[in-house]
């Protein structure tokens, strides 16, 4: 990891990493509800039948759906469906628990048997709440949603639920990747106000992408992009550079700034990298998202900019959104909550007939009682309170002559 300087001329620990080619250790890739394996862009996608080695589903009542007409212009990945009608979990072995990428592909589409428009449901991943009420994105084409968390366990649970109308789940595919290590660092830069301060144990937190977007370089210009966000987030903006611009070392200077504040004066890029040409790096910010639901990334010349050379240059931008204290991507409901969803429906279901049976037994009961009793009686009289002193024998032939 690379240090760099930062507004007044401070050494900020964290702020400038290096891209690092490591590679990725492990991959896992469901085609859910297929019976045959597919291939999509060079991976295998392995079918999720239940005799499967590479994840175990655990489903009362799952089913695969087939979109029966093939789909022009769309992966096979997105032709099949694993139909999940109850709770139901997937479980991944984790050779190497650390930071992990899991990636989810969604796909409405209709058929004879079931409409996937009509769905609804909560997505749990190793108990954080990825998403709640979810429909599986809009029916024009596919959506895939991605999380990056730490894994501590061998194991790695994918949770369905059921939710709202629908009573079912559904997926077109999940993919598990063992990032590298140093994907995210522990130390980022947090801006607050005009201000950057240390946001310690950033590698410990859990993060889902909701932007990649690629850029360009800027001739004499300043130029920002507006990116949609969640409010009351924390989000990790991650800014890519590469100078591939420049036709000679020391000539490009450019000023970076994150929502209306300047985060990085006089960004000099030959300095970062060691001055080699052409070489990858990335900036990482800490940001809350303000009460305009955006997030603005902007660069600009500096003061230090030269004549008939590239101003600025910006190749990629990524937002990932940082959970939140409940555990939860997708609102404020804490996972514990949302697991109860699904048997509370179920048991409210048996729960009421079988109260009703109990009522009706007990009232029988009592009825039956009263018969009997009814006719084991015998008429009585109220004794009088000044009754002689009398023998047992007396008693007895007082109570026969009553009788």
């Amino acid at each position: 990891m690379q240090h760099a300087a930062s507004l007044g001329g401070k050494r900020m620990e964290g702020s400038v990493t290096s891209r690092v080619g490591d590679a990725w250790t492990a991959r896992r890739l469901l085609n859910c509800g297929a019976f045959l394996d597919s291939t999509v862009d060079n991976r295998h996608f392995v079918s999720d039948l239940p005799d499967s080695a590479h994840a175990h589903l655990s489903s009362p009542h799952s089913f695969s759906l087939c979109a029966g007409t093939s789909l022009p212009g769309l992966p096979p990945i997105y032709h099949t469906a694993r139909v999940l009608k109850a709770q139901s979990k997937y479980v991944f072995d984790v050779k190497d628990p650390e930071k992990h990428i899991v990636r989810f592909h969604f796909h409405r589409f209709n058929t004879p048997q079931l409409n996937l428009v009509g769905s609804q449901f909560h997505v749990l991943v190793n108990g954080l709440v990825a998403l709640t009420n979810f429909s599986g994105g809009n029916s024009l084409g596919p959506k895939v949603v991605e999380y990056m968390l730490c894994v501590h366990s061998e194991k790695l649970e994918i949770t369905f639920v059921p939710a709202g109308k629908s009573k079912f789940a559904f997926v077109n595919a999940i993919v598990l990747i063992s990032a590298p290590k140093d994907l995210i660092p522990e130390t980022a830069q947090s801006l607050n106000g005009d201000n950057l301060e240390n946001f310690e144990g950033l590698n410990q937190q859990a993060f889902e992408v909701v932007h990649r977007s690629k850029n360009a370089s800027i001739p004499n210009a300043n130029l920002s992009w507006e990116l949609p966000v969640t409010e009351d987030y924390k989000y990790l903006v991650r800014l890519h550079f590469c100078d591939i611009a420049s036709v000679s070392l020391g000539l490009l200077f450019f000023n970076v700034h994150v929502n209306g504040h300047l985060v990085y004066k006089d960004l000099d890029p030959s300095a970062i990298t060691n001055y080699m040409l052409a070489s990858p790096f990335y900036l990482d910010f800490a940001v809350d998202a303000d009460h305009s639901s955006v997030v603005n990334v902007a660069v600009a010349p500096s003061n230090k900019s030269m004549a008939h050379t590239v101003d600025a240059i910006l190749n990629g931008v990524e937002i990932m959104k940082i959970n939140n204290l409940m555990g939860s991507f997708d609102g404020k409901v804490p996972a514990e909550s949302v697991l109860k969803c699904w048997p509370r429906r179920k048991s409210g279901h048996i729960l009421l007939p079988l109260t009703a049976l109990v009522c009706l037994l007990l009232s029988l009961s009592v009825f039956m009682r009263r018969r009997i009793d009814k006719a084991d009686s015998v008429p009585w009289s109220k004794l009088p309170m000044d009754v002689p002193e009398t023998t047992p024998k007396q008693c007895k032939q007082q109570l026969a002559s009553k009788v």
